[in-house]
């Protein structure tokens, strides 16, 4: 029998096809079913990009079947954390969210080398965001 997810964390960019897409590969691989996972952008992709989809998979982190989806209200209002990599006022807010901003480079148009850096500065966001969850769900 499988729990509840503990918390629910959306991440927001503008083309949901970088820095969003591997943001939620981490933190799917790393929480496991204890944390719901969305990810959207304001304006959205034809494709996750490739070099972010290489990036990962470098770490065993397979995100190439994922697709960018449209930013909606819904999503938002269902996340326990709303996490804003460049979507600036595009985010809709709502009372009682945790919203944060993560100020990443974007990766669009960069090769691999370019995003691991990205990728890397990601994973140590994605350890910090768990431990957060995890420290709040045991003072609740």
């Amino acid at each position: 029998m499988t729990s509840a997810p503990i918390a629910s964390v959306l991440f927001v960019c503008i083309h949901n096809a970088g820095r969003s897409q591997m943001a939620a590969g981490f933190l799917r691989r790393l929480a496991g079913d204890r944390v719901e996972v969305r990810s959207a952008g304001s304006l959205p992709g034809d494709r996750v990009n490739p070099a972010a989809v290489e990036a990962m998979a470098e770490l065993g982190i397979d995100i190439k079947d994922q697709t960018p989806k449209v930013l909606t209200t819904e999503a938002v209002q269902a996340s326990d954390y709303v996490i804003t990599m460049g979507c600036g006022d595009a985010c809709p807010f709502f009372p009682g969210k945790t919203y944060l901003d993560w100020q990443l480079d974007d990766p669009a148009g960069q090769g691999v080398a370019a995003v691991r850096p990205i990728r890397d500065e990601i994973r140590t966001l994605i350890e910090g965001l768990i431990a957060e969850i995890d420290a709040r769900q045991l003072e609740s």
